[in-house]
């Protein structure tokens, strides 16, 4: 596994808290893994509370029409940097 930076360990946080994933502890989450499908296994459903979470967190809008947001959703990694790169 990877090592998180300090940003994505407070994701992966969020992602925990947020969720309420209590199988999963925010410093075992790999920040290359993917976060759908076969990887973290989150759904569609999840997609949503992360966005609301981050909105409220971060005050970043997700918009789901946005074609960088799938990219962004693919791992802890690339959903970090997104909120890097947009948050205000």
């Amino acid at each position: 596994m990877a090592p998180q930076s300090p940003a994505e360990f407070k994701m992966a946080e969020l992602l925990v808290e947020s969720l309420n994933l209590e199988d999963i502890e925010a410093k075992d989450i790999d920040p290359d893994e993917l976060l759908f499908g076969d990887g973290l296994g989150l759904d569609s459903i999840d997609a949503l509370e992360i966005a609301l979470a981050i909105s409220q967190e971060y005050g970043v809008q997700v918009k789901a029409e946005d074609e960088s947001t799938r990219e962004a959703f693919a791992t802890l990694k690339s959903l970090t940097q997104y909120i890097e790169a947009n948050k205000g």
